[in-house]
């Protein structure tokens, strides 16, 4: 049977993972799936089903945060590099519910009409690609720091297709803002710096290893930050916020040194 396939209960893999790691329990399995760590399959009744590839996947995740105390997110990370996990983005609420919104039971349709002049496209994300569109209650993007998906599209010029595809990747991140899947201004920075990459041809695929890069960077920061958050550092919330700043101050200027000299290495100086 295919490795891959799906054919064992969450029980089951709790009796394997315990013969290497005793005191495991159950809730952790669970755990480990909200933080992206397995991907199980399920059943036609809900079930998760775990493959093989799963419970090795599980496996290293449990080794690597136990015996080497690694981050979670750097987990990830390792297993995703190792070609145990699918690089599927994880992110936690809300912008958990917006993407599962958008992904699975949220369509995006284009305009059928061309907008008249000076008059912004108002259309609304749908619940279903058989209901009528609905008209967005968001404010204009000139009164507002949150923009419908309209209105994401007119400002930056992305295109439908290429927004589900950054969103997928995990590169473009909406939020959601009562009952209404909105943009921030974030994402309009994002928006524009990949229009420009694409403008030059890159791969839109390629981009999530740009992610990635930038997800390695926040895990090296947590790693280096953890030990200020245990209860005998004697600091505040703030005082270690601030000191992580200053690690993401001295991780990107080491980032840039290295950068620099790569670039330079290339082209030959």
């Amino acid at each position: 049977m295919n490795g891959n396939q799906g054919i064992m209960r969450i029980g089951e893999v709790h009796t394997q993972l315990r013969r290497y790691f005793p005191d495991i329990e159950l809730s952790k399995i669970r755990y480990y799936e909200d933080k992206g760590l397995v991907q199980p399959s399920r059943s036609r009744k809900g079930y998760r089903l775990y493959s093989e590839r799963d419970v090795e996947c599980l496996r290293e995740a449990i080794r690597l945060a136990q015996e080497e105390f690694v981050p979670l997110r750097v987990v990830r990370l390792r297993l995703i590099e190792q070609g145990l996990l699918k690089d599927v983005p994880v992110a936690s609420s809300p912008r958990h519910a917006a993407r599962e919104a958008v992904s699975n039971v949220v369509s995006i349709p284009a305009p059928t009409t061309t907008p008249t002049s000076g008059v912004r496209p108002t259309l609304s994300v749908v619940q279903s690609s058989e209901d009528e569109p609905t008209k967005s209650d968001a404010a204009p993007a000139t009164t507002s720091h949150h923009l419908s998906t309209s209105e994401f599209v007119g400002l930056t010029g992305l295109s439908y297709s290429a927004l589900h595809q950054l969103h997928a990747l995990g590169v473009l991140a909406p939020v959601k803002v009562g009952t209404e899947i909105v943009f921030t201004e974030g994402d309009v920075r994002v928006a524009t710096a990949v229009i420009a990459l694409l403008e030059r041809g890159l791969d839109i695929r390629l981009l999530g290893s740009v992610r990635r890069v930038a997800e390695r960077e926040i895990g090296l920061i947590d790693d280096l930050s953890a030990p200020l958050r245990t209860r005998g550092s004697g600091l505040t919330s703030d005082q270690v916020q601030g000191v992580a700043v200053e690690l993401a101050g001295e991780v990107a200027a080491l980032r840039a040194l290295l950068y620099e000299r790569a670039l330079s290495d290339y082209l030959g100086r």
